[in-house]
């Protein structure tokens, strides 16, 4: 079955070719849709193999016009700050041969920072600990560990929510409206810059107040403006 790997990105100029050539394999079409990026994003992704597309900045209206390009039946959403695993193609195909699969996601690693301390990679592996406990007591991966889905099962569903945050648990949560989801053994390997900017502790506190403020139903908009503060 035809693949498509959507990678929606914003001045991501130092990481986007990685992403891309971790997407590459036989058959498999790359899109890397960018949002605005005022840096050379667009250039490294055409160099690194990519399809560039242009789209209002915000990763769910960048999913949502990269799933429009694309002309594959099975859509895989890659963070542009992330590597797919090896064989990922072949993974996905697997899966989806049962019918009643409608999506999945895979495993998550997080980049070790060269010179990394002793503390840091404990708190990063305490951090992968925290996402499979999450994803065996919620089902709830997150964007980071680049979901699939069949395009049939996201038209289904409604496509990908167009929200301003939490677009990815929003968009699990649909697929299983259409059939089963599936958590995948191989990893995404994907960057701790984000929790190291804010502190891994701080990170992990935010995200798990804005995971329960979505089960909750706040509203989006305002868990947005709380979030990115």
């Amino acid at each position: 079955m035809q693949i498509a790997v959507v990678i929606p990105a914003l001045d991501e100029a130092d990481r986007v070719a990685q992403a891309v050539a971790s997407a590459r394999a036989p058959g498999v079409e790359i899109l890397v849709v960018d949002g605005g990026s005022r840096d050379a994003t667009r250039e490294r992704a055409r160099e690194a193999g990519a399809r560039v597309i242009a789209s209002e900045r915000g990763r769910a209206r960048q999913l949502a016009a990269g799933a429009r390009a694309a002309d594959a039946e099975v859509l895989v959403f890659l963070h542009a700050d992330s590597r797919l695993p090896p064989g990922f193609a072949g993974a996905v195909g697997a899966a989806l041969e049962d019918p009643a699969v409608a999506g999945g996601a895979f495993g998550l690693r997080f980049e070790r920072e060269p010179g990394a301390g002793r503390l840091l990679r404990l708190g990063l592996r305490v951090l992968e600990a925290g996402v499979e406990l999450r994803v065996a007591l919620f089902g709830l991966p997150y964007g980071d560990q680049a979901l699939f889905a069949r395009r049939s099962a996201l038209e289904r569903a409604g496509g990908v929510p167009q929200v301003p945050i939490l677009e990815d648990l929003d968009l699990v949560a649909a697929l299983r409206r259409t059939g089963r989801f599936v958590v995948l053994p191989a990893l995404v390997v994907t960057s701790p810059r984000r929790y190291l900017a804010r502190g891994l502790a701080r990170t992990w506190l935010r995200n798990a107040g804005a995971l329960a403020a979505w089960r909750l139903g706040v509203d989006r908009t305002r868990l947005a403006a709380w979030y990115r503060r």
